[in-house]
């Protein structure tokens, strides 16, 4: 009986053991990311919060409407949150159908309207890498990866599309707009809809911060670092 005891004790001390590591692992990788990611975060704002493009698209509300409309299509897609590192064809390549994060709602939002953010991307990235953020480490582009990272959407969408102002007001926010948030030091994006909140005050957001692409009422949840519009 007491042999049995301490097999279960050294069972589950070894369980729990495992179970620290893990936390511990999983909690500096986290804090390694925010780490980078603020700094990135500390550098835009010097060179972007509160400028507005003097050039780029002039605003098409059909488009923006149309964003919407492929954004809220998303929501009905089964998706698990999974940031996880996947080789995809290129161009119009996509991760599994079942796994996605913040950034993918965008690429398969505007894939359905023809508009290939993963082509588009590598484009301006290959021409201008110094350009883009050097948070990876990278010392080329990879098209399996570049497109699905918040802080290379910033940038591209300021260079290809409008940067707009960040405000506290709501109309200032249409359907289609792109809103870039700061999440405790980590960057989170998504998508503008034609959905108002309960209150009639705001536009809704599509977004996955983590349960799969979901409308919320999620606009001034966080720290808004970004706004953009981008037509392809």
């Amino acid at each position: 009986m007491k042999e049995s005891r301490k097999t279960i004790l050294k069972l589950l001390f070894g369980i729990l053991t495992t179970c620290l590591i893990l936390y511990l692992g999983i909690s500096a990788g986290n804090k390694a990311s925010a780490g980078k990611q603020t700094a990135f975060m500390k550098d835009w704002a010097s060179h972007y919060i509160g400028y507005v493009s003097a050039g780029g698209h002039l605003r098409s509300e059909e488009f923006g409407r149309r964003l919407s409309v492929a954004a809220l299509s998303r929501t009905r897609a089964n998706v698990r949150y999974d940031g996880s590192y996947f080789k995809i064809p290129y161009p119009g390549g996509d991760v599994p159908s079942n796994v996605g994060v913040c950034t993918d709602v965008l690429i398969r939002s505007y894939r359905k309207l023809g508009i290939d953010l993963q082509k588009n991307v590598h484009e301006d990235m290959k021409s201008h890498f110094e350009l883009y953020p050097k948070l990876w480490g990278l010392r080329s582009t990879d098209t399996n990866i570049d497109h699905r990272r918040v802080p290379n959407l910033m940038v591209f969408f300021s260079r290809k599309g409008l940067v707009l102002p960040i405000t506290h007001r709501p109309q200032d926010y249409q359907p289609g707009d792109i809103v870039a948030w700061n999440y405790y030091g980590l960057t989170h994006i998504g998508i503008v809809s034609n959905k108002l909140s309960r209150d009639k005050d705001r536009y809704m957001i599509v977004h996955n911060f983590g349960a799969g692409p979901k409308l919320e009422d999620f606009l001034f949840s966080y720290e808004i670092i970004g706004h953009f519009r981008y037509e392809g």
